[in-house]
């Protein structure tokens, strides 16, 4: 027999309440805002313009997708934007060192440096957040002025700036190149986004890290490694943040003890907008990079709209994660 419309409203509106909010929200905010934009600006749904945009958000696209593993873990990480500063300090000064006289020799080790440090600055955090049974806000705003600190000797309070015109040369293509006509960081965010989905939702260790941010007794004495499982997180971040440098430099080719500031903010921002809850427990990885595409564009209709001036690009961004964390609560209370 056929269901009665009754019978099947009932059945359609517990679908619609079975469905996870928090995980659609900011794909449902993300169409709003493409929406709005186009009627700000018809430029703004242009191809050109949204690449621009995917492609500028790729420095904190690549370091959230590692906060979503530190934040799905339970911890927090205040210290990516001056690692990013002392990551790309050392990075530019070891190039300049020419100790490697092949130019594409010199870049690739200079990777690996990068990749190295960014893992070792995670590793740091996490050792000292997890071996010394200190908070992680407390531990990351303390290495926070560490790597800063670092960053500001390292180049006397000026700029490190690339010498060789040969390595900048070589080096240009992996920020400014194309390939099947999309510019390189956005394949880059989508390799790291695609690695980080299958870490998260197809292993082991991502439902450790879940396991662990929703309660770590629990997960102790269910057999799980907790303090392994945080601190594999932060080297996670880490490695993110030595992607997002190696992206970085080409782009500028310069560095100093203001580069990344403020960019903790924006990750945290990315994260929760993307619907990972701020008190761990859930990871969302593809969420993550919905909610950096989202800061970017609210930063791109300010900036082709008169309505707001750019320069209160900051106080947007607060007020969207004290938005986005009273909507998780909202939502949390309805499931």
């Amino acid at each position: 027999m056929s269901q009665t419309p009754n019978a099947e409203g009932k059945v359609a509106k517990s679908r619609l309440e079975g469905m996870d909010m928090r995980a659609i929200a900011p794909f449902i905010a993300l169409v709003l805002l493409l929406i709005i934009g186009a009627m700000v600006n018809p430029n703004f749904i242009s191809v050109t313009n949204l690449t621009n945009v995917a492609t500028r958000s790729a420095f904190i696209a690549i370091i959230a997708v590692g906060a979503t593993f530190v934040i799905s873990s339970g911890d927090l990480d205040l210290s990516v934007g001056s690692m990013v500063a002392f990551v790309a300090s050392v990075m530019i000064l070891f190039m300049n060192s020419n100790i490697i006289e092949n130019p594409y020799l010199m870049i690739v080790a200079a990777m690996v440096l990068a990749s190295i440090l960014g893992a070792a600055c995670g590793f740091l955090n996490g050792a000292v957040t997890t071996w010394g049974r200190i908070e992680p806000f407390i531990v990351t705003l303390g290495t926070m002025g560490i790597y800063r600190g670092l960053t500001t000797w390292l180049s006397q309070g000026g700029a490190i700036t690339l010498s060789s015109m040969e390595q900048q040369d070589a080096y240009r293509p992996v920020y400014f190149a194309r390939f099947l006509g999309l510019p390189i960081p956005i394949w880059i965010i989508l390799a790291v986004t695609i690695v980080a989905a299958v870490i998260m939702y197809r292993t082991r260790y991502g439902r450790h890290v879940v396991a662990v941010g929703s309660n770590r007794d629990v997960a102790r004495y269910s057999g799980i490694n907790v303090d392994r499982v945080r601190m594999a997180a932060f080297i996670i971040q880490g490695i993110c943040v030595a992607i997002a440098v190696i992206l970085y430099v080409p782009r500028l080719g310069s560095t100093s003890a203001t580069t990344g500031t403020m960019w903790e903010l924006q990750a945290i921002t990315a994260v929760v907008v993307g619907g990972t809850a701020l008190k761990g427990g859930a990871g969302r990885v593809w969420g993550t990079i919905c909610g950096a595409f989202i800061l970017e564009l609210v930063g791109n209709i300010m900036l082709l709209s008169s309505f707001i001036s750019e320069y209160l690009l900051g106080a947007i961004q607060g007020a969207i994660i004290i938005i986005a964390m009273l909507v998780q609560r909202s939502l949390s209370r309805k499931a």
